[in-house]
């Protein structure tokens, strides 16, 4: 991997200007009806959006690293009005009626793909100009959190063909982008088993697995253990269980690669869906 600091990747990024350091965000998005539905989970996200401009600076965009975006190497969203994505099936019109029309930041994007280097190849990272846009992975959380739409958004993708220890590394790469008024989100889940869902499950229910593997993790979290953080497949069958695929698991080491070991995670939205299925969410501020 090509070793580069925070200020060397900063110095070509003259769209973004200094701020104060930016939280970092990693939510767990569940089901993509808590988009519309009044649950607990979409009013934590309307609470967090609210905090923005009071508590912490208004950012000045979002990067948003989501579970549903796998590509061949990695990728930014690069144009200027990306699309609303309703990429899932079987669920309500209503959902599918969802339109989040954050504008683009393709000046942005083109500086941080340049800052950026993919772990396996040292290249930048390649710029998406109309393919993708939003999927639900990013707009299901960020219309809650942000209704007005007017924060500019880009989406960086993941290689799932890498392992988990370079995608901690590109999150490295990020973090110097939080002191540019950048908000790094990260959007997937902690545990996310859909072959294992018991509809109609309580928030407070769920697999032993799903208990256990969910407050291991939270455990590294909590200690800084973020060299068992990049490990997680080491847990064997627990591992194999919470996730039979591992793209939600993924947007959390993005997350993490992001903050500096001193600051402290602090936890939120820590029930279940459908028994399988954690929410729970950090934030580091």
């Amino acid at each position: 991997m090509t070793n580069h600091s925070d200020a060397n990747a900063l110095g070509s990024i003259q769209a973004l200007k200094q701020t104060a350091r930016m939280p970092v965000i990693f939510l767990g998005h569940g089901s993509p009806m808590n988009a519309i539905e009044d649950n607990e989970y979409r009013r934590s996200w309307q609470l967090l959006g609210e905090k923005f401009g009071v508590q912490w600076p208004k950012p000045k965009l979002i990067l948003c690293v989501s579970a549903h975006w796998l590509t061949n190497g990695w990728w930014l969203t690069a144009m200027a009005q990306p699309k609303t994505i309703h990429d899932f099936g079987g669920f309500p019109p209503a959902l599918f009626d969802q339109q989040y029309l954050a504008p683009g930041f393709p000046l942005a994007a083109q500086e941080i793909s340049r800052s950026l280097r993919q772990a396996n190849s040292g290249k930048p990272v390649s710029l998406d100009m109309q393919d993708w846009g939003l999927d639900h992975g990013a707009w299901s959380v960020l219309k809650p959190m942000f209704p007005q739409a007017d924060i500019p958004v880009i989406q960086l993708s993941m290689d799932y063909s890498r392992p988990p220890t370079e995608h901690y590394a590109l999150g490295q790469q990020l973090k110097g982008l939080r002191e540019r008024g950048v908000l790094i989100v990260g959007s997937g889940n902690i545990v996310h088993n859909l072959r294992t869902l018991q509809m109609g499950a309580a928030p407070d229910q769920a697999y032993d697995w799903a208990l256990e593997f969910d407050q291991t993790v939270a455990g590294y979290l909590q200690s800084g253990n973020l060299t068992a953080l990049q490990d997680f497949q080491s847990l064997g069958a627990v591992a194999k269980q919470a996730h039979p695929t591992h793209e939600h698991f993924l947007p959390l080491l993005y997350a993490a690669g992001a903050v500096d070991a001193s600051e402290e995670p602090q936890f939120f939205n820590t029930s279940y869906q459908a028994a399988s299925i954690s929410m729970r969410s950090v934030i580091w501020a």
